[in-house]
């Protein structure tokens, strides 16, 4: 027999009946608070998010980390290119028997990455430079020239090659090459005797002391 006394359940769920009758939704009060809190929370986070901005902003560099040599950093709001100092032209007949053509080779490793000057060599960035020198410009098969170049106009004789190597944004206004140039005239001499041996016959030099042609 059971030792419970009698009645017990009967009592307990009574119990649990009154306790469920007691208990009442939540009113539009409650629910009012609840969603304040999270509307505060979210708040809250959003203004912590925008302090660790503030305190943790990091600029952006004003110039990259690496920069190729030669070549010019791109603006959002590019402006003309400043044109450079005048300058004597040099007597080329004298000056490019003289020049190094190997130094001529090794700064012309700067533009490597762009033109090949090997014969039957590819076209990069830019266009296959064997046989430059006396060739007309925008010439060179399969190369897609700006509009610009191609309204240059004319070879590339020895004075233009020497202007356009100083600056080549200056000679030719809107050309693609991104090249800032060869400041010193020594350079540009060396380089030019370096891709005029480029050629299956080496265009011919001026005559020393004669005026330069264009």
């Amino acid at each position: 027999m059971s030792t419970m006394p009698r009645g017990y359940p009967r009592f307990g769920m009574a119990a649990r009946s009154s306790q469920f009758a007691k208990a009442k939704p939540m009113d539009s009060h409650e629910w009012n608070k609840i969603a304040g809190s999270l509307l505060g929370t979210v708040l809250f986070l959003v203004a912590v998010h925008i302090a660790s901005q503030a305190v943790y902003y990091a600029p952006p560099p004003a110039k990259p980390a690496y920069a190729v040599p030669g070549v010019q950093a791109k603006t959002e709001t590019p402006a003309a290119a400043a044109a450079p100092a005048a300058e004597a032209t040099p007597d080329f007949g004298t000056a490019l028997p003289m020049a190094d053509a190997m130094a001529g080779a090794s700064i012309a490793e700067r533009c490597a990455a762009c033109h090949d000057w090997a014969k039957g060599g590819p076209n990069k960035i830019g266009p296959n430079l064997f046989g430059v020198v006396g060739r007309p410009k925008a010439s060179h098969p399969g190369f897609d020239y700006s509009a610009a170049m191609k309204a240059k106009g004319g070879d590339w004789s020895y004075p233009d090659l020497f202007n356009f190597l100083r600056q080549p944004a200056v000679f030719v206004p809107g050309t693609k090459m991104s090249f800032a140039g060869l400041p010193r005239p020594q350079d540009r001499l060396n380089v030019m005797a370096f891709l005029r041996m480029q050629a299956d016959s080496p265009a011919p030099l001026p005559t020393a002391g004669a005026a330069p042609a264009r």
